[in-house]
């Protein structure tokens, strides 16, 4: 910065104004660049202080230095949206059907050359694709994230039985006894044969038989429709699914621990302008969808 204010202003007394300094630390400053640099930048002609040759040769390269190191620690301001180039992936097999069509809407908007890409979420659930930079977000259930995973609930939906119409268990309130003696549908990314409804029902003495698991909710869902299984749906998030097929939701005949909706991402986006936006429109779509109906 010293010598780029020596340059610029070509005087020892120009150069401390600009850099807020008095005359003689200026000066120091200037006898140690003589030092390093080898050249006395700063030569006396008559009454006033000229660069040498050295000094013009390398004056330009130097202000251009000066101003990438300025920019590197200036904080980045927000994403020029009308030219932004950029692909982001999202873990949430299920969550592309319920918010993909509104998130891609609300990014496409602003921000025509951006593009939405949804992978199917890992067996795993350790973050490898968040750290190693394979997804920008994760959208759905996130537990026992690892620390350098930022987590952020956006809702709480709660999970209901869904049949085909004209099911048997369609017509009326279904009781534990129906609901154990059917035969169900999993939704389980890691292929789960049982989960917390299984563990509700062994207390009262029953038990479930489970003839297929999917990976998603939306593959069930499509099983439903065809067969006589029960599925499991979270109500909220998959209202459109269960309204598009014609399928009917029935309330669950025994409390189930709700779903916690979050998306996480890796901590090194966390100032990053264009991954602030897409969180932003998560946040809006989310919310949209799980306003109460009209």
């Amino acid at each position: 910065m010293a010598l780029d204010a020596l340059l610029e202003e070509g005087s020892v007394g120009g150069a401390a104004r600009r850099l807020h300094l008095s005359e003689p630390a200026t000066s120091r400053a200037l006898g140690r660049i003589r030092a390093v640099i080898g050249d006395p930048i700063l030569v006396r002609s008559g009454r006033a202080m000229v660069l040498t040759p050295r000094a013009q040769d390398i004056r330009t390269e130097v202000h251009a230095l000066v101003e990438r190191t300025r920019a590197v620690f200036t904080p980045p301001g927000p994403p020029d949206l009308g030219s932004l180039d950029r692909t982001f992936s999202i873990l949430g097999e299920d969550v592309s059907i319920s918010v993909g069509p509104g998130l891609l809407a609300f990014l496409r908007a602003a921000a025509p050359g951006v593009s939405l890409r949804f992978l199917g979420e890992s067996p795993s659930a350790d973050g490898h694709e968040l750290r190693d930079g394979l997804a920008d977000l994760d959208i759905g259930v996130v537990p026992d994230a690892p620390p350098e995973i930022r987590v952020e609930h956006l809702f709480t939906d709660r999970v209901v039985a869904v049949v085909r119409p004209g099911h048997p268990l369609a017509a009326a309130p279904l009781t534990l006894p129906e609901y154990a003696a059917a035969g169900h549908v999993s939704a389980s990314r890691r292929g789960h044969l049982t989960g917390p409804i299984d563990e509700a029902l062994a207390e009262h003495g029953l038990r479930r038989t489970v003839a297929l698991a999917v990976p998603t909710f939306a593959a069930s869902m499509l099983v439903v429709a065809r067969t006589d299984l029960v599925g499991l749906m979270p109500r909220t998030m998959g209202r459109e699914t269960i309204a598009s097929l014609g399928l009917v939701a029935v309330e669950a005949p025994v409390e189930l621990p709700p779903i916690q909706l979050s998306m996480a991402w890796h901590q090194r986006y966390d100032a990053d302008g264009a991954h602030r936006w897409l969180r932003e429109g998560v946040r809006r779509t989310v919310s949209a969808l799980t306003a109460d109906p009209a």
